[in-house]
């Protein structure tokens, strides 16, 4: 078992959010789960760079978080590897662009399954291994601002991250009564790192849109995630890091 507290954070292998959180993870100390699905050799670049930089132990392990069983292996395999978990961070997640004509009930179930239903799994279990810990634990939720002011053409996507508010508070109330050191929050991004295939244009349009005139950045989401860490009389809410886009659209 480590000295350290110990960081499980999905969807990290990826130079995305997940990516970035990691990192300043790995930069105050702790020992880190990096997960992924597809991407085995950027999650071991990731593991390598970080015990390098930061002298911290970085395990890897694959886990499709759509089957319960490989979600239960990454929790297990976390806990065998380091005999703890402090905190987790859910920033696994897919998204596909289609206009609505051509969306599947596959499609939206693909969505459901990792989106939705991982997040499920991964508070499920990783939390109740929190709840055994007297220390406790906390978890983290990324959601996504556009829930609340939809665009086209991600129809898919939006109705599995909506939610992630409600998967939240309920979390923080079955986990954090079974142990008060258990905290359950959850970090609604609005645009940073938009999606590959949106064109300068739609990036623009949508910056545009902010009340703070810009996108934002993947730091402005770790802050907010370090933020729910070190403050330990939060739980059960939902922060938007969205630049004012939930509440402004532009005078429109």
């Amino acid at each position: 078992m480590t000295n350290r507290k110990v960081a499980l954070v999905t969807g990290s292998g990826k130079k995305r959010v997940g990516y970035h959180v990691a990192a300043a993870l790995a930069a105050r100390d702790y020992a880190l789960v990096i997960h992924y699905r597809t991407s085995e050799t950027e999650a071991a670049e990731t593991a390598e760079q970080f015990t390098r930089t930061h002298g911290v132990p970085v395990h890897t392990i694959r886990a499709d978080m759509a089957n319960e069983t490989e979600v239960k292996a990454l929790v297990a395999g976390t806990l065998s590897q380091f005999g703890r978990l402090d905190v987790l961070v859910n920033c696994a997640s897919i998204w596909v662009r289609k206009r609505l004509e051509d969306v599947t009930a596959a499609d939206v179930r693909e969505h459901f399954d990792i989106n939705t239903l991982g997040t499920f799994l991964t508070c499920q279990h990783a939390g109740l291994a929190m709840v055994a810990q007297p220390t406790g634990g906390c978890i983290v939720n990324i959601g996504d601002w556009a829930e609340a002011r939809p665009y086209r053409d991600y129809s898919a996507y939006f109705p599995s991250k909506a939610a992630i508010p409600g998967l939240t508070r309920t979390f923080a109330v079955e986990l954090g009564t079974r142990n008060p050191n258990v905290r359950v929050n959850a970090v609604i991004p609005g645009p940073v790192m938009m999606p590959l295939e949106m064109s300068d244009a739609e990036r623009a349009e949508v910056a545009a849109l902010t009340l703070v005139k810009r996108e934002g950045s993947p730091e402005h989401v770790v802050k907010a995630v370090l933020h729910f860490i070190d403050n330990d009389f939060i739980t059960g809410a939902c922060l938007p890091v969205d630049g004012g886009r939930t509440v402004y659209a532009g005078g429109k």
